[in-house]
């Protein structure tokens, strides 16, 4: 359990529960290195659990350069929410743990996450490893190819053979899958990326489909947006950028994706 020694304020990031003057003036009063290490983390391990998304973000990475410690903190970080659905949080820290050699750590991940920080779950046997990797490296334009291709094989055969999709099969997907696919790339793109994204931009434009193309990047001025270097295929991109969905047929793809049961079944309006 994480459990740190008292509230502190860490190099600028903003401690939502700061403790006392008084009590933080005792703490770092002439204290030794192992005493300020440790201050430090329980600092840093009491912001973790208890601050904004975008100072955890600053903390995971801050706890990423602190060696061991840091390490140890970030993997019971991990331990004590894996039984509640991932945040983008959850996913950064998971990243950034994937990201390091150290044997300890590959262990844990191998252990405790064997196939990522998001559960896999499907109603059509799909499996959605492979999907998980790419986003987990942010190999976004794979990944982008990879979930058309899974969205194929959900509706069938015939649209894995044509390789696209019709509306009407849109309209078959199960809740379960579409909410894993959408949530491998919440959780692995630092909340900026999903279906849900895009329905949320949407949504806030009054579902006008020219000005969510303008605000999610697909088109400029009187042109779409040209594959693939046209796109932006890393977290620079706006919101709601990625994945991708073909307008060379129309809209009721998009729409049918967007307007699916799985929004009002996560409470997604």
């Amino acid at each position: 359990m994480i459990t740190p020694l008292t509230a502190y304020s860490y190099e600028g990031m903003t401690d939502p529960n700061p403790a006392s003057d008084t009590k933080i003036d005792k703490v770092n009063a002439n204290p030794t290195d192992s005493q300020r290490q440790d201050v430090d983390l329980s600092a840093l391990c009491l912001q973790l659990t208890s601050a904004s998304e975008k100072v955890q973000q600053q903390l995971i990475q801050k706890l990423a350069t602190l060696g061991n410690a840091g390490e140890a903190v970030l993997m019971e970080f991990l331990l004590q929410r894996r039984s509640q659905p991932p945040t983008w949080v959850d996913g950064n820290a998971y990243q950034v743990l994937h990201n390091l050699d150290a044997p300890s750590v590959k262990e844990f991940l191998h252990t405790y996450f064997p196939t990522g920080i998001v559960p896999l779950n499907s109603e059509r046997g799909i499996d959605y490893r492979h999907l998980q990797q790419l986003l987990t490296a942010q190999d976004f334009q794979a990944a982008d190819r990879l979930t058309l291709q899974k969205l194929c094989e959900l509706a069938g055969l015939e649209a894995v053979q044509r390789k696209w999709l019709y509306f009407t099969e849109v309209e078959t997907f199960t809740i379960t899958d579409l909410q894993t696919i959408n949530n491998l790339w919440l959780v692995h793109s630092e909340g900026k990326f999903g279906f849900s994204i895009q329905r949320e931009i949407w949504l806030s434009l009054g579902k006008n489909w020219e000005k969510l193309w303008f605000k999610i990047g697909w088109k400029t001025g009187n042109n779409w947006t040209r594959y693939p270097d046209g796109f932006t295929w890393n977290l620079t991109a706006p919101k709601g950028h990625l994945p991708l969905t073909n307008q060379l047929r129309g809209v009721r793809v998009i729409a049918s994706l967007l307007s699916h049961p799985v929004w009002v079944s996560t409470g997604t309006r």
